[in-house]
């Protein structure tokens, strides 16, 4: 999350916590911090999984897919999507310590 939306969400928590916003509002705002899914190329999958040292199998393991479609990725046959694609741009921002 960029610094000027870590302001906007702290300012939002704190106009919730006081009452002046309601939750669906915090709710909106939550939303927009979220951390956005990339469409993620072939090779982007490969170097993240190179930069943490994992194999396929493991890089599978860590996301709960099979290695099949971690090598699929890597081809470029798919692209990962849902869940994966989440956990893949938390692990790239965040490290593997985001994902497990």
């Amino acid at each position: 999350m960029s610094d000027i939306l870590d302001a906007v969400h702290e300012t939002a928590q704190d106009l919730y916590d006081n009452g002046v916003i309601d939750t669906l509002t915090m709710r909106h705002f939550d939303a927009m911090c979220l951390t956005p899914i990339p469409n993620l190329a072939s090779q982007h999958v490969k170097q993240l999984r190179e930069r943490f040292g994992l194999s396929q199998a493991v890089l599978a393991q860590y996301l709960n897919v099979s290695t099949k479609l971690v090598q699929k990725w890597e081809q470029g046959v798919t692209k990962p999507k849902g869940a994966a694609a989440k956990l893949l741009a938390l692990a790239s921002k965040k490290g593997l310590d985001g994902i497990t």
